[in-house]
């Protein structure tokens, strides 16, 4: 068994543990490592088929396989057909595998040779000595003219020995028996894990097979077979034999020895597949007649010619003198002027006929730059410069054998091929070199010109900057930069973007940030802007943007009666007058504070928990950005509240009692040093003008009863602007 047939083996039995994770088989991952090994004839840059490093081991393996079994035939095929190895030095076939199979093959040769049997009786490897003893019994079949003698690919004498001796007494083998109670396998099995059964080796999965580029692979009890798998050339069959009808058997190709001179091959391994290609020559085919069976493809205009292993169609009329015949029949004129060399004597000219031709004198025919003599006779010069057209268009023209030259002027070069002068492309010629800016071609010279903002200086060649503000381009400032110029606009206005020249008014009351310009309204006027005030109650801060508010009731600009108190809002006043009501006492002006007063012995009166009134007035304005509640209104008493540490002090209740429109306020307590206050807030937005009158109490509560209560009466007027 060869070594790399061995170590398939063992790599097969180390994965069986492995198989049911696999995603491809192990029979797809050999069958494509074969495939690019038969194909590349390089096994380092296989192909990614899975992630599991059993497949790639299968793949480089059975890669591995074809190139040795590749080596190695063509080893073989060279000893057959050179009888020696020396030419493997230097050569594309020199590999290990080649050279053990040259050589080996050679060794069982020459034991044929020397009258000894085919068995290599030499501590050689296993595979050296199978390659010795296949080769030994190709040239025993030589020798003995048996064309039917195969080459078996089995071990010789694996079978011999009775597989039932009796050097096994405690152990049954099922095949053979090694000894010391050792079972063993034919050629073709391997020992399962129990030690005396044997299972078939599949030699087309692990590649220890030797079926050529062409063949498939079948596996078979112990052995294998190779099915071709391209059909037979035209007029053969392939037989069951597995060769194409009268082609010589495969085992007697690889045999043959070649006899003949190989003069026009030079390499080694072609001069061993060259042998192999002359031996189908040696041997009878069996033709196919196409002509007789009908598979021909002829026209009704051809007849059917049979040849060996093909056919031919041929015409059923013959063409006469001149004419040739094409593949379906037809006559086809010969032209005679063109198939035969010089068909016609001298100066006389060839013309073609149907199915022949005729030859005519000719005069002769003069070149460019000649004309014929007046007698017809010969060919004379042409002075092209004696001409009244111009040959030179204008430059000095100058008369030659045959031809002319022109003397071109400066600016000008001459075109051998059209004979003329050219202009001279010097801004091509010269790139960057002649002009500062650009440069044009004109007909003989060129010229320079400036791109914009610059002009041609004297020389005619630099350029220098021009001050465009000269020109006043600009509606107000200009600033000259060089080659070109930048208008620029005062505050207030902008460049306008059609022209770049013009300066625009900026509305600056227009821009997003406008409406936060002036606390009120803004006015946009040339080059800048003005804001103003509501016309009543209002007047324009010192900054110019904001608005104060007139104080009525300080500037004594009000109208209200001595019985009123004026009290200033946003954006004007408000003339009040409040009035204690019945058993309440006025204790103070401005918050107006009622407080109770009973008459003696009204029990009503004192059992009424309510014990002041009291009356202010705020004003705000229409909160222009109102994101958060606003703290307009404090409560705060004048002794400590009830806590877990005061449990003898009363608890304090705030509440709303009237006048929270669309509950846009509310109340919360919150402590101050130990005293409860209650925190009047706006908390939605309210757009003046707006008045309403929030009565809150003041509650203090003493185990669960109202024992006293403060009413306080808050009169809200919001304005209608903001500020």
């Amino acid at each position: 068994m060869a070594p790399w047939i061995f170590l398939l083996f063992t790599f097969v039995a180390v994965l069986n543990a492995q198989a049911a994770l696999k995603q491809m088989s192990l029979a797809e991952c050999c069958r494509a490592g074969q495939e690019h090994g038969q194909t590349s004839q390089d096994c380092a840059s296989l192909p990614l088929l899975s992630e599991f490093p059993a497949c790639r081991m299968a793949q480089e393996q059975c890669c591995t396989a074809v190139l040795e079994r590749s080596s190695c035939e063509q080893g073989i095929g060279l000893a057959l057909g050179e009888g020696t190895c020396e030419v493997l030095s230097g050569n594309a076939c020199e590999t290990r595998s080649a050279k053990m199979c040259c050589q080996c093959c050679i060794l069982g040769r020459e034991a044929l040779a020397d009258g000894l049997s085919c068995e290599l009786k030499l501590p050689v490897a296993y595979q050296c000595g199978a390659v010795s003893h296949q080769c030994c019994l190709q040239g025993l079949a030589e020798a003995t003219g048996n064309g039917t003698l195969a080459l078996e690919n089995k071990l010789p004498n694996d079978q011999d020995e009775d597989p039932l001796n009796d050097k096994c007494t405690n152990t049954q083998c099922s095949q053979r028996c090694l000894g010391n109670n050792s079972c063993g396998c034919f050629q073709g099995y391997r020992l399962k894990p129990d030690g005396r059964n044997c299972e078939d080796i599949n030699e087309c999965l692990l590649g220890a097979h030797h079926c050529q580029l062409g063949e498939q692979c079948i596996n078979k009890d112990g052995s294998y077979r190779c099915q071709r798998e391209a059909s037979c050339g035209t007029g053969y069959e392939l037989t069951d034999s597995n060769i194409c009808q009268g082609e010589p058997p495969r085992h007697l190709v690889a045999g043959l020895r070649e006899t003949k001179p190989f003069n026009d091959i030079t390499d080694s391994c072609t001069r061993a597949s060259a042998g192999i290609r002359r031996l189908i020559g040696f041997f009878p085919l069996t033709d196919i007649d196409e002509c007789e069976i009908g598979t021909h493809n002829c026209g009704q205009e051809l007849v059917c010619r049979n040849t060996q292993g093909s056919f031919r169609c041929q015409p059923r009329h013959q063409c006469g003198p001149g004419f040739f015949q094409d593949a379906l029949g037809n006559c086809i004129d010969i032209n005679e002027c063109l198939s035969q060399s010089a068909p016609c004597p001298a100066r006389q000219t060839c013309i073609n006929t149907v199915g022949s031709y005729v030859c005519q004198r000719s005069s002769p025919s003069c070149g460019r730059g000649y004309h014929l003599s007046e007698d017809g006779a010969r060919c004379v010069d042409v002075d092209e410069c004696m001409g009244t057209d111009g040959a030179c268009a204008g430059h000095n023209c100058i008369n030659t054998v045959g031809s002319f030259r022109c003397q071109c002027r400066a600016g000008y070069t001459f075109n051998s091929i059209s004979r003329a002068c050219e202009d001279i492309n010097e801004c091509r010629h010269f790139p960057g070199r002649l002009c500062a800016h650009k440069c044009e071609n004109v007909q003989g010279s060129y010229q320079c010109s400036c791109t914009m903002g610059f002009k041609l200086a004297s020389d005619g060649r630099n350029c220098e900057d021009v001050n465009e503000c000269e020109s006043n381009p600009c509606s107000q400032e200009c600033a000259n930069v060089y080659g070109s110029y930048q208008c620029y606009c005062r505050r207030g206005y902008q460049l306008s973007d059609v022209d770049g020249t013009t300066c625009e008014d900026i509305d600056e009351c227009a821009l997003p940030t406008g409406g936060h310009l002036c606390a009120y309204r803004c006015h946009n006027v040339p080059g800048s802007f003005q804001c103003s005030c509501p016309p009543v109650g209002y007047t324009l801060g010192p900054s110019g943007r904001s608005c104060q508010d007139v104080d009525e009731c300080l500037t004594a600009t009000h109208n209200c009666t001595e019985s009123e108190s004026c009290f200033n809002v946003q954006g004007g006043f408000r003339c009040l007058s409040f009035e204690c009501p019945d058993n309440y006492r006025r204790a103070g002006e401005m918050p107006v504070r009622c407080v109770k007063s009973c008459p003696p012995n009204d029990a009503a009166c004192l059992s009424d928990p309510v014990q002041s009134i009291s009356h202010t007035v705020i004003s705000l304005p229409t909160f222009r950005d109102f994101v958060k509640p606003e703290e307009i209104v404090f409560l705060r008493t004048n002794s400590p509240a009830h806590t877990a540490l005061r449990p003898a002090f009363p608890s304090i209740i705030f509440d709303i009692l009237a006048g929270n429109v669309h509950n846009s306020f509310d109340i919360v307590k919150r402590y101050e040093q130990s005293m409860a206050v209650g925190v009047v807030r706006q908390v939605k937005p309210i757009t003046g003008p707006f008045y309403t009158v929030l009565k809150l109490a003041m509650n203090h509560v003493m185990s669960g009863v109202v024992s006293y209560r403060n009413i306080v009466n808050v009169h809200i007027y919001i304005s209608e602007f903001w500020f």
